[in-house]
């Protein structure tokens, strides 16, 4: 993976390089499964964070839990769930835009004030096509998208996952892009693309 590839990763659609992850241990909390399921999710967070060498929390001081994943059958749902509206601001035309997109999944984060990563909050819609997607391969593809602050296209046209021996892995590029960014040498927030350099060098020296 080049630098420039790097940088790409976490250049927002407005061209703002915008680099960040968690300041703090993940308090994960998923809601709309079962308990098979649950357990299939909190294995891809343990996974996930160990791989990162970040800590998982059973809560949050602050917040109770700063991790919350809400499956979904229809985006009606959610202005239907109880203090919904004082976790995401402006529900309902959200809820409007997502459904007129025909859109099966949204994430939301929140920062600390240096930036980092404090809070997020994934919507999964269950359409027929999502639900075909095993529930491990659908869970570690989205502790992935949360576990840093990628660009809004960093996985339009690419998968964080990849094939190999007939199992779905996290590819290996990835997964060592999240190693590196959770050097605590590096800043754990920074709008500098010269971030992507940084990382570049601690994915080399990995190899």
């Amino acid at each position: 993976m080049t630098p420039q590839e790097i940088e790409a990763l976490f250049t927002r659609d407005s061209g703002e390089f915008l680099f960040a992850r968690w300041g703090r241990p993940i308090a994960p909390v998923v809601f709309g499964v079962e308990d098979e399921t649950l357990a299939v999710v909190k294995g891809a967070f343990e996974a996930v964070a160990a791989l990162a060498g970040h800590h998982l929390a059973e809560t949050d001081p602050e917040l109770g839990s700063n991790c919350m994943v809400f499956f979904l059958r229809d985006w009606e749902e959610l202005p239907q769930v109880p203090g919904m509206d004082r976790l995401v601001p402006d529900l309902v035309p959200l809820v409007a835009r997502l459904a007129a997109a025909d859109a099966n999944q949204y994430r939301m984060f929140r920062f600390d004030a240096a930036g980092a990563i404090k809070a997020a909050f994934v919507f999964l819609r269950m359409t027929p096509a999502l639900s075909e997607v095993p529930a491990d391969v659908l869970a570690l593809n989205e502790v992935v998208q949360c576990i840093l602050l990628w660009s809004d296209g960093a996985f339009r046209t690419r998968s964080p996952l990849a094939q190999a021996g007939g199992k779905t892995i996290l590819h290996p590029q990835i997964a060592g892009l999240i190693r590196a960014a959770y050097d605590p040498v590096l800043p754990a927030a920074t709008r500098e693309p010269a971030q992507a350099l940084r990382l570049f060098a601690r994915m080399e020296a990995e190899q």
